[in-house]
This record gives structure tokens, sequence and C-alpha cells, in this order.
């Protein structure tokens, strides 16, 4: 992609990927290195926000651990009046748009206003974390599909989750920004018949050099997390992926802890 290629006036939501500037697809890169003006989130690491150029304006609207700096709201206003001011619009969101991203509000306040707006997607945080593990995400026989979870609530509110829906077996679930609500995971799952005993990886800071892994069990989720710092962002993933990938590295302990590099 080349900058005549970005027409002023348009806007890209790209996928900043997990974290680690070496898995941002060559396609995000152009569009930042081509951009006017780049709005990114708080999860955006400072090795990615080192390849906007000098002279390209950066905005931060990080959203975090309950502490917003801007509200959606203003979030897509800002974005409409670049775009009117015919700026070349860079969205960068932590990694990919489309998962738990709230790129379809943004995508509708662009088109509503008549801009042209679109999505360069990027590598989500279960496959990194996977990829770091050394684990499959789905595997034959065993683990067929994979779900994305959300583990956002409102501050108090408990999870609107079918529990029996992701407890009935065969697939891995990941669950995204789940370290506040460790607990609820695990009395949810087992509640619903999951077995205490089943694996899960608990990472923080993937794909970053102070990444961090914890491979336990279902029935100690809610004490392994507070292991971790509590403003890491945090994924858990639970299922038989991660017992069978577990097994198969003999010698190991039920519960290995491992850190990125």
């Amino acid at each position: 992609m080349q900058r005549d290629d970005f027409a002023p006036g348009t806007v890209w939501l790209v996928g900043a990927g997990p974290g680690d500037p070496d898995l941002l697809t060559m396609k995000a890169v152009k569009l930042i290195e081509c951009a006017d003006i780049v709005f990114h989130d708080a999860l955006v690491g400072a090795g990615i926000l080192s390849l906007i150029p000098s002279k390209t304006e950066t905005v931060s609207v990080g959203k975090r651990s309950g502490r917003h700096s801007k509200d959606q709201r203003t979030i897509d206003a800002m974005l409409v009046e670049a775009a009117a001011a015919g700026k070349r619009v860079v969205r960068l969101k932590g990694g990919d748009p489309s998962i738990f991203g709230r790129s379809a509000e943004e995508l509708r306040a662009l088109r509503n206003a008549g801009y042209p707006v679109s999505i360069c997607p990027g590598i989500t945080t279960a496959c990194a974390a996977a990829a770091s593990a050394g684990i499959s995400l789905t595997l034959r026989g065993v683990a067929r599909d994979v779900r994305f979870v959300t583990a956002h609530s409102q501050r108090g509110a408990a999870l609107d989750v079918d529990w029996h829906s992701l407890a009935g077996g065969g697939s891995t679930l990941a669950f995204y920004m789940g370290r506040e609500v460790a607990g609820e995971i695990m009395r949810g799952l087992m509640r619903a018949g999951m077995a205490g005993d089943t694996s899960v990886l608990i990472a923080c800071h993937v794909s970053d050099p102070a990444e961090q892994r914890l491979t336990t069990r279902l029935d100690l989720l809610e004490l392994a997390t507070r292991s971790f710092a509590a403003d890491a962002p945090t994924l858990i993933v639970v299922g038989a992926a991660v017992t069978q990938a577990h097994v198969a590295r003999a010698g190991l302990p039920n519960v290995a802890r491992s850190t990125h590099g």
C-alpha cells in the first residue's frame, strides 16, 4: 500500500496484535506509516508506537481496567472529526479490531457520517498465547472448536454467560480480560459440570518480553490468578487442548510457570 492508496478522509481500524511489533501484518505497518493521525489504545505498546512517524499526530484513547481516558461516544466523534478534516486516519487497536475491540460502534459512527472505513485484521491474543505456550487451540478428537469469551462486565455485575453451554465439552475456551473475574469463571464452569482438574493456561503481557504464563487446574484458577499483577492484561484458556499439551510435556509438574523468551 502506498500513501496514494490511503485517501484523505478515510479511516482504517488496524489490528495491532498482542504486543510484539514483529506480529504486525505488513499492511498494518504500511497504514501506520501513511497515516496523518493515529488514535491508539492503552494496550498498544511502545514498540508498536515507535513505528509511527514523528510527523504523524498521535492520540491516546485508551480504556483499561475500568480507567477510561475517553468514552466510546467521544472516540467515535473524534474519528469522525478527523475524517471530516480530510486526514488519513488510523485507529490502532490491540489484538484484532473485530474481537472485543468495539469496532462495530466505530464502523457505524463513521458510516453514518458518510466516511469510508475499512478493517485491517490483527493477531488476536488467544492465538499468540497458544503460540507462545507451544499448544494448539484445537486438537483432533479432543477440542473441536474454540470459543472466545469476554470476561469484562460492569463493575460489581455478574458475567452474562451461558455456563452450561461453555462447559458442555469439546471446546477450548479463551476468556479475555479475565483476571478480576477468575473466581467467577472457575465457579461458573464447575457448577455447570466441568471437572475441577481441567487444565488452564493463564497468560499475561502476551508476546511481550515480560510475558508470563502459568498452567494450572480449573479448581485452582482463582488462587493462581492472584500471582499476576492486578493491572496485567490477562487471558485465561480452559480446556482439553491445554490438558493434552500439558500431558505431552513429560516430567513437568501439575503447575508449571514460565516466562516469555
